[in-house]
């Protein structure tokens, strides 16, 4: 599947119309329900062997973030051999109270996995509260850019965004669809 053709699929399954609060509060009419491509083998495959070629050369983790970042970063790790740990939006205040499972992320290079990045904010919190547990972590992958500041925000934190698709381009693919 060429890129394109991901991303008018893409648009086809997950777009939703209405009125929606996005995490950063901030309201929008339209909102990418990513569990819609996230929840498909096929498609599922699909974004991991993309989102595969914006992985650096160099890392030893991936970081799926709770929840969408997780599938995403289960292909991936599939088909690269790569371990992940899974990052919960809070440390659990029981059993190992861990905020990454798996692997130890001490003195590890990783790269944080996330689905859909509005204004980074949880890209950010997780980044840092990993970074408390000594791992180095300067670039993120997603699918969807929404173009809301995210990019920016994690650029102001050393971080680099790269994305599989911004939000202007999977409208300029809907334009072909209609």
């Amino acid at each position: 599947m060429t890129r394109e053709e991901l991303g008018k699929e893409i648009y086809k399954v997950s777009l939703l119309k209405g009125e929606f609060k996005l995490r950063s509060g901030i309201i929008s009419n339209e909102y990418f329900d990513k569990y819609q491509f996230e929840c498909q083998p096929t498609l599922l495959r699909e974004i991991s062997s993309w989102l595969i070629k914006l992985l650096p050369n160099e890392f030893e983790l991936l970081a799926g973030l709770e929840t969408g970042g997780i599938p995403l970063a289960t292909a991936i790790s599939l088909e690269t051999n790569k371990p992940m740990v899974l990052v919960r939006k809070k440390a659990k205040d029981y059993g190992t109270k861990k905020l990454a499972e798996g692997p130890d992320v001490t003195g590890r290079k990783i790269v944080v996995v996330e689905d859909v990045v509005t204004s980074g904010g949880q890209i950010i919190q997780s980044i840092n509260e990993l970074k408390m547990l000594g791992c180095d972590c300067k670039i993120a992958i997603c699918v969807i850019d929404r173009e809301q500041g995210g990019k920016e925000n994690l650029s102001k934190v050393g971080v680099e965004l790269r994305s599989l698709f911004t939000m202007s381009e999977l409208k300029e693919f809907a334009q072909e669809i209609k």
